[in-house]
């Protein structure tokens, strides 16, 4: 009410974001206010691109602009590890290492009682269609190591079991660069739980 219906409207947009209090909307749209004019327009229309142009794979249920994605499409990549993520951002996070060099399958979300969400409600019936294929050997869950992520993780271990297919868990723990004293106990004890000798 205070400010005039276009920056008010903009105020409640950028306020509709994860992350984004009153202050932080108001500070972004007026930032907007003082942008030049193309600058403007070329923000919005990746905002409209993002929604016009993005699918999901057909394959991995990753976000892309063409389908099958790169990743499916890479004729060098491993076809019998495939590593569980549950959302497109993770297998962002993966492929930084440069250290994996299979196919993926994103889940976008993870089982979540509290939030209404149960296996039905993420990918999981693309991901038991893509395990017939005989050439898969291992599934690497790297699900989120929190509640719904664990669940998630002990839920696909189970159905995955009659397949016969290899199941691995990523190792949990400490940072690197992070100070024991400063960790809580169950990222100590998961840590412990994933020690190897040292050779």
């Amino acid at each position: 009410m205070f400010y005039p219906e276009p920056i008010a409207k903009l105020i409640d947009s950028f306020s509709r974001l994860p992350g984004i209090g009153p202050k932080t909307a108001a500070r972004l749209a007026f930032y907007v206010l003082r942008m030049k004019e193309e600058d403007v327009i070329d923000f919005a229309k990746a905002l409209v691109n993002v929604k016009r142009n993005l699918t999901y794979c057909s394959i991995c249920c990753n976000i892309t602009d063409t389908d099958p994605c790169r990743i499916c499409s890479d004729k060098s990549r491993d076809v019998s590890v495939i590593c569980v993520v549950q959302e497109p951002k993770d297998l962002v996070a993966m492929e930084r290492t440069r250290e994996y060099s299979g196919h993926y399958h994103v889940l976008n979300g993870a089982i979540s009682p509290m939030d209404g969400l149960g296996p039905d409600d993420i990918r999981i019936a693309e991901l038991v269609r893509r395990l017939g294929d005989e050439r898969v050997q291992e599934l690497i869950l790297a699900t989120n190591p929190n509640i719904e992520g664990e669940a998630t993780a002990m839920y696909l271990s189970r159905l995955v079991k009659p397949f016969g297919i290899k199941v691995t868990r990523i190792a949990h723990g400490l940072p690197v660069g992070g100070d024991l004293e400063y960790a809580d106990e169950v990222t100590i004890s998961k840590a412990l739980e994933g020690r190897r000798e040292l050779y």
